[in-house]
């Protein structure tokens, strides 16, 4: 090896399939410094990773015995035949040859797919199934936790890591009193991504197979907890183990006594244990320790352990396919998936890792192994410019000088040019990305849209006549074309006789849906073709119009967004037009429905009852549609026509109860439907009828021709081209959304925000002379620097005490913390009159600033949040840790975290210049009053 060569044997980069881009980039600017250099990958993985699949069942492989396809005996349809009593598969998973009643074989076809991907999947299913029926097998199959958990131990793959998705934990302490009889609850917690039941299951399955110890990924923070909580009576530990954990825990205890997470010692003791942001960091700390001695058998974790913490374990656990965030649910990306993934194997002790994926109500191996097979995502550089930045690079000459200032350093040069700073912000990895990466994609692109044209006039009117004159003969020819014309304006009409039928259905379905709006809240059936051609029909509980929905999301996110607009729907003999409208259902399935007519299969007669359960309760109506307010606006279009979409969305833990009451639909009887149509409509359906048939006659009549043969050679022709232009737009949609993704931006951005930096005095970029503001600001750490600046300056803080400066400190820092009251705790203390006055004089400020950074578009977040300042303030006051957090509605670890922000920005201020003395001495008081335990001993 060269002596400039570089070897890059990064796990984590090679685990996600990164490690060239990333490597390639630093032997670039190795090249530009050291001269020639290579880089030398290596792809070794020192313990090579096995997948498995739990379900109720049992804990399967995932995939096959090569590594390139599914398991078989996973397959929906397997699963289907299995639940039936029929299996048509053997034991190993090869596929049973089906025999005809009089003896003869009948081969079963298979698609293979390229790369061992997820097409050959695809080949298993006999009959496409629909969204419920999928949905029902995929619930009858999800394991319990505990389950899952003794497979692991039964299989030698302990320890593990549980990763579980952020946002709910508690739910999961709550389950566990469902459990005793809060069936209300249990309910609830089972839609809530992570299901608490499949931690039984899987947890069993984990222990007979020993595979323990695992790390369990949950994501959402309820949901460690709710597992560490509900499996706390199943002890993994010997009774010498579980000594060593109490001795462990009792010197933690002397030493950090406010650190102990009180909920989750019975837990640690048994073996078990949760670990996620909301966590002090001490007790994280503990339990990291523990784990790594191999005292823990279970961590049950949010995703951000997979990254960052040396905690290898024999088993990675995924509990779901997808997680809840702001904007609604998504899938794990690739790399999401096999980051965790990197966590299974310990060097020097494991011969195999094992990744566990567990079987939910909503996704099953088939999504596993699309996912697992669809490839790496592209490495995406973070590279943004600050303010920090653009005031360092640019900063020359200051204003002010201090007397032990030498006369010079009044006068000095700028320290870079425009130019030369330009230079170095295009050697960021992101531009280096840009300038490969994005050549090659834009030459991509050009290459399949000038393909793309020339296909399509390959199709048009006129290609087509032209080489039907050329292959058939003159009189065949006539003959084809003629009846072509006529077929075309017999379609047309088909066309206008289908609009007059459903402008009938609409004049029917609008005034029986309006006497609904006030009485009790009727079942009625969706039906819809989703994107694969089969047909679904979802029943549910009919809510209201969305126009009568008076100040909600829904409402005005409907009137706002143009994807929902709606046009009048009439026919050209006809003067008479109807407004399609958006009304909205929660289905069976857990899942609200935005819908207009056009998608309502019938109406039922039953339904909820509008009427309050209990004196003074709310009624059913006003609690759907207060809950569909909490929704998120994130919604999903299913199918899509001339008459308005048909949208979804996923509902929530309180919405769950109430799918459940809807009935399936070979409950509802024909004679339940109120669905009864006018004598206009069924003659127009009549008249439709006819025409279709009128249609499909003169379909065979062309099929009869003399030249058919022929012109259907052509037209096969088209519509393989038509498919294959289909291909190549999704393969240019993807192309344009990674060139998006990659696309170089920093010098854009250093230009935007060196405007704002001009206009707010901070910086002269025409002199570069710096300012007092651009000098505080260049000073600082953090999110925003100019507006943390613009604040520290401000003469109001001088009049504060040190508990209240840090309290409005918090409120600059704030960002991401949020509230998560649960059960009884919902209390947060309240700042005090000073700090809310001082907090609203800033925000006027801060409107101006932010206006500011629009008008130059500058995305810089510029936080000033005052609900947790009170915390701080009492914090800041000498109020203990225990105090604090009795019926505190945040999470020790949002606390600290928060705490350990402000103890930095405060830190900071003695240090800036030109900052007031008294300011700084009243920082300094609070920082060293709130830097106390547990606190000051934070470590992560």
């Amino acid at each position: 090896m060269s002596k400039n060569a570089v070897f890059n044997s990064s796990i984590l980069l090679n685990v996600l399939g990164l490690g060239f881009q990333w490597g390639s980039w630093f032997i670039f600017q190795v090249r530009l410094i050291h001269g020639k250099t290579e880089l030398v990958t290596s792809s070794w993985r020192p313990v090579p990773l096995t997948w498995h699949f739990s379900t109720k069942a049992s804990l399967f492989p995932l995939l096959n015995e090569k590594g390139t396809h599914m398991n078989r005996k996973l397959s929906l349809n397997y699963l289907q035949l299995s639940a039936s009593g029929v299996n048509s598969y053997r034991d190993d998973g090869s596929r049973r040859r089906n025999y005809r009643d009089d003896g003869s074989r009948r081969r079963n076809s298979r698609r293979h797919g390229r790369n061992g991907s997820f097409d050959s999947i695809v080949g298993m299913s006999e009959q496409p199934l629909s969204k419920n029926d999928k949905n029902m097998i995929r619930r009858s199959q999800v394991p319990q936790v505990v389950d899952t958990l003794w497979q692991l131990k039964a299989k030698d793959m302990l320890p593990a890591i549980w990763f579980i998705l952020i946002g709910g934990c508690d739910a999961a302490v709550q389950y566990v009193e469902d459990l005793k009889g809060l069936i209300k609850g249990v309910a609830a917690r089972l839609h809530n991504n992570f299901q608490v039941p499949q931690v039984v299951d899987t947890l069993w399955q984990l222990k007979a197979k020993d595979m323990l110890p695992a790390i369990w990924f949950i994501f959402n923070r309820r949901g460690c907890d709710a597992a560490v909580q509900y499996v706390e009576d199943c002890s993994l530990l010997d009774e010498c183990e579980m000594s060593e954990v109490e001795l462990a825990l009792k010197k933690f205890r002397l030493l950090y006594p406010d650190a102990v997470r009180e909920t989750a010692v019975k837990g640690l003791i048994k073996g078990v244990a949760a670990h996620h942001a909301g966590c002090l960091p001490l007790w994280k700390s503990f339990v990291e320790e523990l784990f790594q001695r191999g005292l823990v058998k279970v961590v049950f974790a949010t995703e951000t352990l997979a990254a960052g913490i040396n905690m290898p374990a024999r088993t990675a656990v995924i509990s779901s396919l997808s997680k809840r965030t702001s904007t609604g649910r998504i899938q794990l990306s690739p790399n999401e998936l096999l980051q965790m993934a990197g966590r299974a194997g310990r060097r020097g002790i494991d011969e195999r890792g094992h990744v566990v994926i567990v079987q939910t109500p909503y996704e099953g191996a088939e999504e596993s192994c699309k996912l697992l097979f669809s490839g790496f995502e592209p490495l995406v550089s973070q590279f943004t410019a600050s303010y920090g930045m653009v005031l360092n690079l640019l900063g020359g000459a200051k204003v002010t000088r201090h007397p032990n200032e030498l006369d010079e350093t009044n006068t000095l040069q700028a320290r870079r040019t425009l130019e030369e700073a330009r230079k170095l912000v295009e050697q960021s990895f992101g531009n280096y990305l840009g300038s490969n990466v994005m050549l090659a994609a834009k030459e991509e692109l050009a290459k399949i849209q000038k393909e793309i044209e020339a296909l399509t006039y390959e199709i048009s009117d006129e290609a087509i006549d032209r080489k039907s004159r050329k292959l058939l003969t003159e009189v065949a020819y006539k003959e084809i074309a003629d009846l072509q014309e006529e077929l075309r304006a017999e379609k047309c009409v088909r066309t206008e006789l289908r609009r007059w039928m459903e402008l009938k259905r609409f004049s029917a379905l609008k005034p029986l849906l309006k006497d609904f709006e006030n009485g009790h809240l009727p079942f009625i059936c969706l039906q819809y073709k989703d994107s694969e051609g089969v047909e679904n029909f979802v029943p549910a509980v009919y809510l209201a119009e969305v126009e009568s929905l008076d100040g909600s999301k829904l409402k005005n996110m409907v009137s706002v967004d143009d994807s929902f607009a709606l046009s009048s729907v009439g026919t050209s003999d006809t003067h008479q037009d109807v407004e399609p409208a958006y009304y909205v259902a929660l289905g069976s399935d857990n899942s609200w429905y935005l819908f207009t007519e056009k998608w309502i299969k019938t109406v039922y007669r039953s339904g909820f009852p509008n009427v309050a359960l209990t004196q003074g309760e709310a009624l059913p109506r006003e609690i759907m549609r207060t809950l569909l307010d909490k929704e998120e606006t994130q919604w999903e279009k299913l199918a899509d026509s001339e008459l308005g979409g048909l949208w979804c969305i996923e509902g929530s833990l309180e919405t769950w109860s109430w799918s459940l009451s809807v009935p399936v639909l070979s409950s509802l009887s024909e004679s339940d439907e109120v669905l009864h149509m006018s004598q206009e409509y069924i003659e127009s359906v009549e008249r439709y009828r006819e025409q279709r048939n009128k249609v499909a006659r003169l379909k065979k009549k062309i099929a009869r021709t003399e030249g058919f043969r022929e012109y259907k050679k052509i037209l096969d022709t088209a519509k393989f081209t038509e498919e294959k232009i289909k291909r190549l737009k999704a393969r240019s949609n993807h192309l344009i959304n990674r060139m998006e993704q990659i696309e170089p931006s920093g010098w854009k951005e250093f230009l935007q925000i060196s405007k704002v930096i001009h206009e707010t005095r901070a910086l002269d970029i025409n002199t570069h002379v710096i300012f007092p503001l651009g000098e505080t600001a260049a000073a600082i750490r953090g999110e925003n620097e100019l507006w943390l600046a613009m604040v520290l300056r401000n003469k109001i803080l001088l009049e504060l005490k040190p508990a209240q400066l840090a309290a409005v400190c918090a409120s600059l820092v704030s960002e991401g913390i949020k509230v998560r009251a649960w059960k009884n705790n919902n209390y947060i203390y309240e700042s005090s009159s000073t700090v809310l006055n001082v907090i609203s004089l800033l925000e006027e400020q801060r409107n101006s600033f932010v206006q500011l950074q629009e008008k130059h578009e500058v995305e810089i977040a510029c936080c000033l949040d005052g609900q947790f300042s009170g915390m701080v303030e009492a914090w800041a006051s000498g109020l203990s840790w225990r105090e604090l957090m009795m019926d505190c509605a945040m999470d020790e670890g949002d606390l600290a975290r928060l705490l350990r922000r402000t103890i930095d920005l405060l830190a900071q201020i003695p240090k800036l210049p030109d900052i007031d003395t008294l300011l700084q001495k009243n920082a300094t008081t609070a920082s060293d009053v709130m830097d106390r335990p547990p606190i000051s001993e934070l470590t992560g």
